[in-house]
């Protein structure tokens, strides 16, 4: 098996998480945060849109971790950020987390909104 070293260029990937937490760049994010290929901030949960929303012109795809467990997003929540033009992929945290670093890395426009485990 041949392999090959990951280079995030200028982005910032999703070290890891854990039991409430998510360590990103280095640093420490108690509960749910959002990532984007340059930053990451905290964030409240499916009733905080606005920041999702602001993402539209800057992302194709908003990748929503979901927390432990793969669940329903409420409907209101995807039928917005899908009007607003943003690609919308739920899963379980831990696979929102592989699959940005894994797109991020190819250099595409990704983001992740994601609730801790």
């Amino acid at each position: 098996m041949q392999m090959h070293e990951v280079n995030f260029a200028e982005a910032t990937p999703i070290d890891g998480y854990g039991p409430g937490f998510f360590r990103i760049g280095g640093e420490v994010f108690e509960g749910a945060v959002l990532v984007t290929a340059s930053q990451a901030r905290g964030w409240s949960g499916y009733e905080d849109t606005a920041p999702l929303l602001e993402l539209a012109e800057q992302v194709d795809v908003l990748f929503i971790g979901t927390g432990a467990e793969t669940a329903h997003i409420p409907a209101t929540l995807r039928n917005r950020l899908e009007e607003a033009g943003l690609g919308v992929e739920v899963m379980h945290s831990p696979a929102a987390c592989r699959t940005f670093n894994v797109l991020l890395s190819e250099g595409r426009r990704v983001a992740a909104a994601l609730l801790p485990v």
